[in-house]
C-alpha cells in the first residue's frame, strides 16, 4: 500500500509540473500575435481592440483605479500624452475595476486616453497579466495587425515604466 501511495503522490506532482509547464509554454512574447478582445470602455461601450485600432497602440494594465502607484503612472501617461501621439501610439489603460469606477478615474484624473474594464480579468489572463492578487501591472506595444512587438511585465507591482523608458522603446520599435 505504501509503495501504491507513494506512486499517486508522484503522479500529482508531475501533473502539478506538466500544469505549470503548460502555463508557461502558453505565455504571450514578442512576435505573437496578440488576443483580440473586447471590453466596456469608460464611455460604457464595448471596445473591441481590433476594430479600434488604427496604429500602435501600448496597452497598459495597472492594478486598480484610486492605488497610488497607479494614479502616479497614469497621470505621467496623460502629462505626456502628446509624445505617445507624435510617435503614433494610442494609450489603452486596462484594469480589473468596474466600468463605473474607471469612468470616475478617467474624469477626475482628467486622462486624455481611453480606460478599459477586464473585471473577470479574462483579457489580463490572455496577456499574461493577471495574478494572486487580480491584475499585473504590465504594459504592451502592439501594432495595427495585433503583433506584440514589446512586452513588460513588472515583476514588483509598485514599479512601472516612465516615459522616457517606454518613448525611448517605442523609438526602436516603431
Amino acid at each position: 500500500m505504501r509503495i501504491s501511495m507513494s506512486f499517486y503522490f508522484c503522479l500529482k506532482q508531475l501533473k502539478y509540473v506538466f500544469l505549470v509547464f503548460k502555463e508557461i509554454s502558453m505565455a504571450l512574447d514578442t512576435g505573437d500575435k496578440a488576443p483580440d478582445f473586447s471590453l466596456i470602455a469608460d464611455n460604457g461601450k464595448p471596445f473591441k481592440l481590433s476594430s479600434k485600432l488604427k496604429g500602435n497602440a501600448l496597452l497598459v494594465f495597472y492594478p486598480g483605479d484610486g492605488l497610488p502607484v497607479c494614479k502616479q503612472q497614469l497621470s505621467d501617461y496623460r502629462d505626456s500624452y502628446s509624445d505617445f501621439n507624435e510617435l503614433g501610439v494610442e494609450v489603452i489603460a486596462i484594469s480589473g475595476d468596474d466600468a463605473g469606477t474607471i469612468k470616475s478615474f478617467k474624469k477626475e484624473h482628467n486622462l486624455p486616453f481611453t480606460l478599459l474594464s477586464d473585471a473577470d480579468g479574462e483579457v489580463s489572463k490572455q496577456y499574461d497579466s493577471f495574478g494572486w492578487f487580480g491584475v499585473k501591472r504590465s504594459v504592451y506595444l502592439v501594432d495595427k495587425d495585433l503583433e506584440v512587438k514589446y512586452k513588460h511585465i513588472e515583476s514588483v507591482s509598485i514599479y512601472s515604466r516612465s516615459v522616457e523608458e517606454l518613448t525611448e522603446m517605442i523609438k526602436r520599435k516603431v
